[in-house]
């Protein structure tokens, strides 16, 4: 992100009236702070800016200010538009027509396109909430008390409570710096990572009792009989994968979520030393080496077959 690149964005910013603010699919605190962090500073400006999510928001993030403002779909695409946390145009779901090429790229992952007009990309930040924590004083929008808290939970989620491997100081300052700006850190850290519904917690239970272990890969699958049997509302794993994480037997993690009969969701975690964003790109997906996923098409078995015997390799020292 050299200077004329952001200089450029920030024109680009002050000069539109209207902006449509967007990110990805299956939303996580990431892209709804985000979207909320951009959204709501650019609301306080005097701009008419739409914040877009193609699933809405999960119960566990309804809290934050501004999320009863998100949209499905846009009222109206003569707009500036900015894509953020999404490392390519399809994670955004079908919010835009094909043939609209946003304007502003805001994203953190190493495996990003580079598909807007301008983009912003730091693959160093441990969440696009950071980026824009920097961002945004250096454009001259105000960090509200409602702002801060839309970041600070950006970037809990996406650091796991500041314990990933990326973690740094800086990253540590920018968090106590949006305490300082009014975000409650308690109150968000419990909301994000330590609290869930009844309906999560028994779609777990479907997760956990068909976990298997093979040379420290370690895999579950979440199927639609699963998610119907809990009444789980989301097309997510109710961030399961979090869980699998911490078992220590295992170095590679990876959970399947059937989305349709002939369609899978896979979330895959590795310890260091470990890169499964090649992984990920070979299915069409992306992400970060120790976290990445793809949305794979085929059935459930047809899918799991696929990417498990993509995946054994790392365990043998390759794309380490």
């Amino acid at each position: 992100m050299d200077s004329a690149t952001l200089k450029s964005a920030q024109r680009l910013l002050q000069d539109a009236q209207k902006i449509i603010v967007i990110s990805h699919i299956r939303p996580d605190g990431d892209a709804i702070g985000s979207v909320l962090g951009l959204g709501l500073a650019l609301q306080s400006t005097g701009k008419d800016v739409q914040m877009v999510l193609e699933d809405g928001v999960p119960k566990s993030f309804r809290h934050l200010i501004g999320s009863d403002q998100i949209l499905k779909r846009p009222t109206d695409l003569d707009a500036c538009t900015i894509v953020v946390d999404c490392s390519d145009r399809s994670r955004i779901g079908q919010v835009l027509p094909d043939n609209l090429q946003p304007d502003i790229n805001i994203d953190h992952h190493n495996t990003n396109l580079n598909f807007a007009a301008i983009n912003l990309v730091d693959s160093k930040a441990t969440a696009t909430t950071e980026i824009l924590a920097r961002l945004l004083p250096t454009w001259e929008l105000p960090i509200t008390p409602a702002v801060a808290e839309a970041l600070l939970t950006g970037l809990i989620t996406d650091t796991l409570g500041f314990r990933v491997a990326g973690m740094t100081p800086a990253t540590l300052r920018v968090a106590a710096n949006l305490f300082e700006l009014g975000a409650d850190l308690p109150t968000l850290y419990s909301k994000a990572l330590l609290t869930r519904s009844f309906e999560a917690a028994r779609y777990w239970g479907a997760g956990l009792s068909d976990l298997k272990l093979e040379d420290r890969l370690l895999w579950t699958r979440l199927t639609l009989e699963d998610r119907q049997a809990s009444n789980y509302p989301g097309r997510d794993d109710a961030d399961l994968i979090n869980i699998l994480q911490t078992v220590e037997d295992a170095d590679i993690f990876v959970i399947f979520i059937e989305q349709n009969h002939r369609s899978v969701k896979v979330s895959w975690r590795a310890r260091p030393g470990y890169d499964v964003s090649q992984v990920a790109l070979k299915f069409g997906g992306g992400g970060h080496k120790p976290a990445a996923g793809a949305e794979i098409e085929g059935s459930m078995d047809e899918v799991i077959t696929g990417v498990l015997t993509a995946t054994r390799p790392l365990l043998n020292g390759h794309n380490k």
